[in-house]
């Protein structure tokens, strides 16, 4: 059922700054300025590559209000696009989720999944803007990997045999990557459960529990990503270089909104998600023409 990681959701006690960031990093253009009264919260959408950003200014009590008051802010929700939002309306209802509809989106019962609040939206096409070409995934951090993979399937229509299963020392975490349509795309909610509660995703998890953690995006120029962000005197890490340039970044949580995000070239990700041989012969194509 579900198309795309369509947009995130990060919460912010000041829109008007943010959307200078956004734009400053990403190259992300404003598409409106409204309100969303499920999340009792301003909401500025901007377009980064052909996905969305919404930032979430408080407006009153509620989830967002909690969030800024609790954690200043970070990533708050998870997006996802659908082909027909009446049919998933039905799907959920079926499948015992309960959630609020408001201006063509539906906002799932955050009990329904492991702390990632979740919208869900009409998928539409967009032709790309910026620096990057879109978001193809969410970390969910959790404490038992299988069961949230098990629900996921069924709640998001999504079928396991396509998941790849993931493991990482260096970040301590095992889990799966719930790929909703590969090898066509990326797309996908990476479920993480910690192995090594020492590292970095290990200290997240103890202070917050099941939660998102960060979200992952693909450029076709990590280099020119890089440049962005050094002009702005932003920290972030030079994760991965190869023979066709820089591979792979992770932006820190202080450089953008309180948000941790991880930069891939395009079809480098394939490296860790069932396709390594795809990702070879990316770089070997792109070192050629450079």
């Amino acid at each position: 059922m579900l198309k795309r990681v369509d947009r995130v959701q990060i919460a912010v006690a000041d829109s008007s700054a943010a959307e200078k960031v956004v734009a400053e990093v990403f190259g992300g253009e404003l598409v409106r300025r409204d309100k969303s009264a499920p999340l009792s919260a301003k909401r500025s959408t901007i377009q980064a590559g052909s996905s969305l950003i919404e930032l979430l200014e408080p407006d009153g009590a509620g989830a967002v209000q909690d969030f800024v008051a609790k954690w200043s802010g970070g990533l708050f929700g998870a997006g996802f696009s659908v082909d027909d939002l009446d049919a998933a309306a039905h799907h959920f209802t079926k499948s015992g989720v309960n959630f609020d509809q408001s201006a063509g989106q539906l906002y799932l019962d955050s009990r329904a999944t492991y702390g990632m609040r979740t919208v869900i939206s009409q998928h539409h096409e967009r032709a790309p803007v910026g620096a990057i070409r879109w978001i193809y995934e969410v970390t969910n951090v959790v404490a038992d990997w299988k069961a949230a993979a098990d629900r996921y399937a069924r709640i998001f229509g999504l079928d396991a045999s396509k998941f790849s299963a993931i493991e990482s020392k260096n970040f301590g975490y095992t889990g799966t990557l719930t790929l909703f349509d590969p090898p066509a795309r990326l797309d996908r909610i990476e479920i993480a459960q910690i192995t090594d509660p020492n590292l970095a995703m290990g200290r997240f998890h103890q202070r917050r529990g099941d939660s998102l953690y960060m979200f992952f995006v693909e450029t076709d120029d990590a280099g020119a990503l890089e440049q962005r962000l050094q002009a702005r005197g932003s920290r972030f890490a030079a994760h991965t270089r190869d023979a066709a340039g820089l591979a792979e970044l992770f932006i820190h949580p202080s450089a953008f909104l309180g948000v941790l995000i991880g930069v891939s070239r395009t079809e480098h990700a394939w490296t860790w998600s069932g396709d390594p041989e795809r990702a070879k012969r990316a770089a070997k194509q792109r070192a050629k023409k450079s």
